[in-house]
């Protein structure tokens, strides 16, 4: 079965009702996910269906109006179904269906994709990562890349456009998040073809390819980065300087745009799934940082430091103990610390994704204003490893009792186990293999940073200190996000909270504030979903008390994808209730 072939778990029924009901249910989500693929050819590539690699999607205003009339269309099908009629497995799928369709149209209604680029993300930065992505086992494969680079003027100017009537409506990019997008531009006009990114599928075929067609490919490709994706780059950069910078906006929060309070509640429920206030995530955070201060006052006076929390920081930033002089220096120390966690992960987990993963430096074009790492996914058809991305600017910015936090975060048993995991979930429907909930992905991420604990890391008191500082940072976001794009806080007073309740590095703070201000809500993701998934073990612990199995438990919370966190509660109490 091709990956573009939904596979729904349909489950058994004595019902007539029931039984048409799942097969209305199956077709439906079927159209939808075909036409997911058709709207965004690139999700479909990251999915392993290859069935629209010669395309990019359409940028402008008129295509996002037409997706959220498609996704309206899609969801009066479903309403018009008897969803108590369903087994319980589809029940399941019927809910979660429902409940993505109604944040994806609610999200485009208030129009967020009218602000594409910002240095912490955009089109701009994916780009140049589209041929990792890509296959190229054929000529065909290398046609198909060809085409894609061929569609850069279109879309690059249907994005300007797009651009244009963000500016025309309101939608005004906060200034200090373009700050660098220009260098991240210029990296990609080059004079000489061969020296570009978009090249490098092209320095080597594989053995199958004939000479004649590498020479023919190799021109094609070079007549493509010169006609079209420096010309691309080129225009995007113009338009950047000459009107997107001068037209953004010295304030920064979310509320300022139109709609703005409606707009950041329905950030909020997006990216949580969770009905709460900018004042009540506020105060959450406010009582997590206390908690984790108390933790991280503990742990210095295990390492014998004299002085008070404000210098032990200071002596963490400047000591050159802490610090490596190269990037393989870094990339060494981090594979160490993921190479020791692979062993370990079985004493953790009952089941463990086929697909394996890599360490990769972030580009240099990107890693000013990037963050400290990030997880790039493998394809759904196990062709290409998921990717850990580690940021090698800047290396007195790059402490190392920070690692052993991050990489258990990104990787193992972090972003790559779970979505590597999800994706080989063949019984689940596609949408819910390639797509998820914030709050349950990025929540399991942070609680996997604890998990270390359990199978031997953190035993540096720094390295300790550095994975509180990790989950302080986490539960900063929740007081900083909101009081920044809710309550009226500034960049600076968000920056100097940061830095006054973590150890990380200046650098560090101020790109990862201003990805914040980019990307309204996002951040409040990791600590609400791990205080959650937390929550549900502690409780499951009490309740089974000898009888608790956490390998089983993690299967629980794993193998049905990333849920909303509501209905992953409630999977976990009937699990509880199985076990009693």
């Amino acid at each position: 079965m091709t990956p573009s072939e939904p596979r729904a778990r349909t489950g058994t029924t004595s019902s007539r009702s029931g039984t048409g009901t799942t097969s209305q249910l199956n077709q439906l989500i079927a159209d939808q996910w075909e036409a997911w693929m058709r709207w965004d050819p690139l999700f479909a590539t990251s999915c392993g269906d290859n069935r629209f690699n010669d395309r990019l999607p359409e940028a402008g205003e008129e295509n996002y109006v037409s997706w959220r009339g498609q996704l309206a269309a899609f969801r009066q099908r479903l309403q018009k179904m008897d969803g108590k009629a369903l087994p319980p497995a589809d029940r399941l799928n019927y809910d979660i269906f429902a409940r993505m369709l109604d944040f994806e149209i609610a999200g485009l209604d208030y129009h967020g994709y009218r602000l594409p680029i910002s240095k912490a993300g955009g089109f701009h930065i994916y780009f140049p990562d589209l041929y990792l992505l890509s296959p190229f086992g054929t000529v065909r494969d290398y046609e198909n890349f060809l085409a894609r680079l061929e569609e850069f003027r279109r879309y690059f100017n249907e994005s300007i456009d797009l651009m244009h009537l963000g500016l025309r409506t309101g939608f005004v990019p906060p200034r200090v998040t373009l700050e660098g997008v220009d260098k991240s531009l210029r990296a990609h006009i080059v004079d000489n073809p061969a020296s570009s990114v978009f090249f490098k599928p092209f320095e080597q075929f594989p053995a199958s390819i004939s000479d004649a067609d590498r020479g023919r490919l190799r021109a094609a490709a070079e007549a493509a980065i010169r006609g079209s994706v420096v010309p691309a780059y080129q225009a995007l950069l113009q338009f950047l300087e000459t009107e997107y910078v001068p037209g953004s906006r010295p304030g920064i929060a979310a509320v300022e745009l139109p709609d703005g309070q409606a707009f950041y509640q329905d950030r909020i429920r997006f990216f949580t799934t969770l009905d709460l206030s900018p004042e009540a995530v506020h105060e959450t955070g406010q009582s997590e940082v206390k908690r984790i201060r108390a933790e991280m006052e503990s742990v210095i006076r295990k390492t014998g430091f004299k002085g008070n929390f404000r210098a032990f920081i200071k002596f963490l930033r400047t000591d050159p103990r802490f610090y490596v002089t190269t990037p393989g220096a870094l990339l060494e120390k981090t594979a160490l610390v993921l190479k020791r966690m692979d062993g370990e992960l079985p004493r953790l987990f009952k089941t463990l994704p086929r697909l394996p993963y890599g360490i990769r430096e972030i580009p240099a074009f990107s890693a000013p204003g990037n963050t400290a790492a990030y997880y790039q996914p493998g394809t759904g058809d196990g062709t290409v490893a998921g990717n850990y991305y580690v940021n090698t600017y800047d290396l007195a910015s790059r402490p190392l009792y920070e690692i052993e936090a991050l990489s258990l975060h990104e990787a193992v048993p972090g972003h790559h186990l779970q979505i590597a995991l999800q994706q080989e979930l063949g019984d689940l429907p596609n949408f819910r293999r390639f797509a998820g909930f914030t709050s349950f992905v990025e929540g399991w991420a942070l609680y996997s940073e604890r998990l270390g604990m359990e199978v031997g890391f953190y035993q540096d008191p720094y390295s300790d200190f550095g994975r509180l500082s990790y989950e302080m940072w986490r539960a900063c976001r929740l007081v900083v996000d909101t009081g920044m794009h809710a309550l009226g806080w500034t960049r600076q007073q968000a920056i100097d909270f940061m830095a006054e309740n973590t150890s990380s590095t200046l650098l560090n703070i101020t790109n990862e504030v201003d990805r914040y201000i980019a990307w309204p809500g996002q951040a409040l993701a990791y600590k609400l979903g791990e205080l959650k998934i937390r929550a549900l073990r502690a409780s499951a612990e009490k309740e089974l008390g000898t009888k608790f199995d956490l390998r089983e438990f993690h299967d629980v919370v794993l193998l049905a994808g990333a849920l909303p966190l509501d209905v992953l509660e409630r999977r976990v109490r009937e699990w509880v209730r199985g076990q009693k």
